[in-house]
């Protein structure tokens, strides 16, 4: 269950992420704000995807957001640090552009890390009624 739960969380990270740094470098943005667009980004897909499940189970909008927020806050927190902290020791990722390889190879990379540091978060917070838990009444 923890491990489907990250993989949730991944999906609309990963959809953020890449989206940001998509408009980040064809705008030719430096660095920073770049990482800041698609933080953002990845949060607002994150709690997006998980909405779309308990608006569809007859949520009203202010009560499906809370129920995003109290399930996906603490994963999509620590998923992004792990994944931008993993960006940002990888040598040369910073200034990849979306031609190169190397963008593709270190954000790949980033998102392992990101399931594997994110992964026992999760379970933990599950096994205790949070995080991911208060979705699954809603499925």
């Amino acid at each position: 269950m923890a491990a489907r739960a990250t993989l949730h969380c991944l999906t609309g990270c990963a959809i953020g992420e890449v989206v940001g740094m998509a408009i980040g470098t064809a705008l030719a943005w430096h660095n920073v704000p770049t990482m800041i667009l698609a933080i953002v980004l990845a949060f607002v897909f994150g709690y997006s995807l998980t909405m779309r499940g308990v608006l569809r189970a007859g949520l009203d909008v202010r009560s499906a957001l809370r129920v995003a927020l109290a399930a996906d806050t603490v994963s999509i927190t620590i998923m992004e640090l792990a994944d931008n902290a993993t960006i940002a020791v990888f040598p040369g990722a910073m200034d990849a552009t979306l031609s190169d390889a190397l963008f593709w190879l270190s954000l790949a990379l980033s998102f392992m890390v990101a399931f594997l540091v994110t992964t026992p978060v999760n379970r933990w917070m599950i096994a205790r009624g949070k995080g991911h838990a208060v979705v699954h009444q809603y499925h």
